[in-house]
């Protein structure tokens, strides 16, 4: 069976109200009784003391008789009634509504060892609700009669009545109370609980366009504030993923557009050359291109292994001390061609002294790929390679004065199948759009950073940070 929340937090409230109102009855009620019949015995024990102290009285010696009747008057307008009797238990003084003592054999026993006996609520022996109290008359060690009073507490017990209904209407006053205040709270509390509920729902439906209002700073308020944050965390990511599989979609074109022209090309030659079509002069020219093309589809596969292989964290560093003259110098070699071809100068300014801890290869992978990258949007410039030491690292800088970066391009370069210029596409320098996003997850794994600054019209410079040494 189904229960709704508000009805089990109601319930838990009612239940819990009711056990501890019902305790409190219990235990205030006899606390009560308690305290009143102990007071009632102190009484008496105080007035039984006091008759006991006088000897006279009990001994019947002059003037007995007069003070007799002064406690007999004293205590009778407190509705207290007394009887002296002697050792062997026979009443002294005149019957006053009290007949015979009616004492247990241990209570006698007590007696007559000298100790006070007290009942503080008896039903039967005096055929009416009594405290009664025992006092006995000592000689030396002898006992030699004493005192019993006795105080009905029919009084006692309407004043107890009297005040359990008052204590009962004030219990039911306070869960009426309490029952409108636990109703109201439970209301509100799942009334909170079905907002999350219902947003929830919205969610899962896929809009993240939801907010739960809030206002209370407690475990559901903060609860809903952690609600609020997922919600945008959510949003954030599925416009992240609508983003990238668009790019996905566009990224996949662009290949099948890549691989289609260079494929094309490689079996046209191949099927030149298979039927004599193209002439012997021409068939080194026609390898050139198969070879060029070649190279262009296995850039392709390398650049997707790549990535696929650091985002599944496949890739091992082989970190040693490098001098960053030498890797400055070996991408320089490797980009001539292409420089000369595009007009542009590389320049390197770097100490031959300075090092970086890194791994060999991929250093290489991530300079050469960001100097591609300067080429590609640099015509007739120059490209600036340089290097210089941090606070505990290195520092290096590749600088071009080419077109630039678009301000709003700048934080989407690192993204996978981005291209800032589509209309660079067909060149065969970063033409796929992975690039720069091997380059940023490679330096993290260097433990190291990379930032770009840029200016439409006036250029780009990346600064990459590498450690200097290895960490101890």
């Amino acid at each position: 069976m189904k229960v709704k929340y508000f009805h089990q937090l109601l319930g838990t409230h009612i239940s819990i109200l009711l056990i501890a109102f019902l305790l409190l009855s219990v235990l205030f009620t006899r606390f009560v009784e308690d305290y009143v019949f102990q007071t009632k015995v102190n009484e008496l024990k105080s007035y039984g003391n006091q008759i006991v102290n006088e000897s006279a009285i009990l001994d019947h010696k002059i003037g007995a008789k007069v003070a007799f009747a002064t406690y007999v008057q004293m205590l009778r307008a407190r509705d207290i009634q007394f009887v002296t009797f002697t050792q062997e238990g026979d009443i002294q003084s005149p019957n006053r509504g009290i007949n015979g003592l009616k004492l247990s054999g241990t209570e006698w026993d007590k007696l007559s060892d000298g100790e006070v006996v007290s009942v503080k609520q008896d039903l039967k022996r005096f055929n009416q609700e009594v405290t009664m109290v025992a006092f006995p008359k000592m000689q030396g060690d002898q006992f030699s009669g004493g005192v019993l009073l006795i105080s009905p507490i029919s009084g006692t017990r309407q004043f107890i009545q009297q005040l359990n209904k008052f204590l009962t209407l004030t219990m039911v006053v306070s869960l009426i109370v309490a029952l409108l205040m636990s109703w109201f709270l439970s209301r509100s509390h799942g009334k909170r609980i079905m907002r999350l509920r219902q947003a929830a729902s919205q969610i899962a439906s896929g809009n993240y366009n939801v907010k739960v209002p809030y206002g209370k700073s407690d475990e559901i308020g903060e609860l809903t504030k952690d609600f609020n944050e997922m919600t945008k965390r959510l949003k954030r990511s599925n416009e992240e993923i609508e983003r990238l599989e668009a790019r996905r979609k566009k990224f996949l074109g662009d290949v099948s557009h890549e691989m289609r022209t260079p494929l094309t090309t490689i079996r046209g030659v191949i099927e030149g050359i298979r039927n004599d079509m193209i002439p012997y002069e021409d068939r080194d020219k026609s390898m050139d291109l198969v070879e060029k093309e070649t190279r262009r589809l296995i850039r392709l596969v390398n650049e997707n292994l790549d990535y696929e292989k650091i985002r599944s964290n496949q890739i091992k560093l082989e970190k040693e001390t490098i001098v960053l003259r030498e890797v400055f110098e070996i991408i320089k070699e490797q980009l001539l061609y292409q420089a000369d071809a595009q007009q542009n100068e590389i320049v390197m300014n770097v100490e031959d002294d300075l090092k970086v801890y890194a791994d060999y290869d991929r250093l290489i992978q991530i300079i050469l790929n960001i100097t591609q990258n300067s080429m590609q949007f640099t015509t007739s410039g120059h490209i600036e390679l340089s290097g210089h030491m941090g606070h505990d690292e290195t520092i290096i800088e590749i600088t071009d004065n080419g077109i630039g970066i678009d301000r709003n391009d700048i934080e989407s370069i690192w993204d996978r199948f981005y291209k800032a210029d589509i209309s660079r596409k067909n060149n065969p320098l970063g033409e796929f759009g992975l690039g720069l996003s091997i380059v940023k997850q490679l330096v993290e794994l260097h433990d190291g950073s990379i930032e770009v600054e840029s200016t439409k019209g006036q250029g780009t410079k990346f600064t990459i940070k590498l450690p200097s040494k290895q960490k101890d």
